[in-house]
């Protein structure tokens, strides 16, 4: 497992290279010009000097030669200068957002609470429930909780999420005036009082997002236990007199979980990537709303920063899920 581990990390390197110059020869295509924000009363020499200093002036493979070094250089220096209180990275020139002429990272890493608080807090909330769902749904097939499942997650798969947020703000926010309807991203919790107003906060886009992740989880959940109740090794089990709960709970539940951990963890970096439409819709300065601003503002080394940012996790929870199912199923050997 270990020499497997260590092979596909190697690999992964010219894959996210590769992954790297494609972005970044599509972002080039781009239309827009990152300078046409700039004042008109600013000289035309100071637009030059700028432009220069945005890397605008030099060619294509410069440009992304520079990249790289600052992403895979420069960013770690200034990560350990954080962490341990060196200066590796000082003066270094970092990778620079158009928009807001700061680096981009800082502005990431300023971004990423709030998105790992709503986002991931709802990717964990609808693991929770659909696993269970799933699992009961598949044991009681056609049951009266199988068909109210079945219909909770079409409604789940059908509804779009700039709809549901619409419904819930309307009803729970304007209506019933439970929660707030707009998130509150300078809100810091210090007491009791200011961690349920940050609760408060967070139930309306968190319900919005896990309907969608229990409806997705708890559908391959139900199939791939259905798949492994049938098999002979299931009524080998129950032929030995084992308990039930032992039988569908220990053996079925491990086999059938197989699939499923590629379901969770390639969703686990789409909660790095945040939720642009939900994040948008109750205002929450997370990833997905800089990504979606990013876009509109032509703020192309965001953008390819962010997109490599997914990428790299792509490719590293994929490896995870290939490791896990050896873990789980003793047949699958890699060394």
């Amino acid at each position: 497992m270990l020499t497997y581990t260590i092979r596909r990390l190697v690999l992964s390197i010219p894959t996210l290279l590769f992954i790297s110059l494609v972005i970044f020869l599509l972002l080039q295509l781009a239309p827009g010009d990152p300078m046409a924000q700039v004042p008109l009363t600013v000289p035309p020499e100071v637009k030059q000097k700028m432009r220069e200093a945005l890397g605008l002036g030099e060619p294509v493979h410069v440009q992304y030669w520079k990249w790289l070094v600052q992403f895979f250089w420069v960013e770690p220096q200034v990560l350990m200068d954080h962490w341990f209180g060196t200066s590796f990275s000082e003066g270094k020139l970092r990778v620079i957002s158009w928009q807001t002429r700061s680096p981009v990272m800082d502005i990431v890493i300023q971004r990423m609470p709030q998105t790992l608080w709503v986002v991931g807090m709802s990717y964990i909330v609808g693991i929770m429930i659909a696993l269970p769902i799933g699992i009961y749904s598949a044991y009681k097939q056609y049951s009266i909780f199988d068909q109210a499942g079945t219909f909770v997650s079409m409604i789940g798969f059908s509804i779009p999420p700039f709809f549901s947020g619409v419904v819930v703000i309307v009803v729970f926010s304007v209506n019933l005036g439970w929660f707030p309807s707009i998130y509150d991203t300078t809100h810091v919790v210090t007491d009791w009082n200011s961690f349920v107003v940050q609760l408060k906060q967070m139930i309306m886009p968190v319900m919005v997002l896990a309907l969608q992740t229990t409806a997705q989880i708890s559908r391959f959940m139900r199939a791939s236990m259905l798949d492994n109740l049938n098999q002979d090794y299931v009524r080998t089990a129950r032929a030995k007199g084992l308990k039930e709960s032992v039988v569908v709970l220990v053996h079925v539940l491990r086999n059938s979980m197989i699939p499923i951990i590629t379901v969770i963890a390639l969703g686990v970096p789409a909660i790095f990537g945040g939720a642009i439409i939900t994040e948008t819709l109750f205002k929450v300065n997370g990833i997905g709303q800089l990504l979606l601003t990013a876009l509109f503002a032509n703020d192309l080394p965001m953008v390819m920063t962010l997109t490599f940012i997914f990428a790299i996790l792509i490719v590293l929870f994929n490896l995870i899920a290939d490791v896990l199912y050896g873990v789980l199923d003793p047949r699958i050997r890699y060394d």
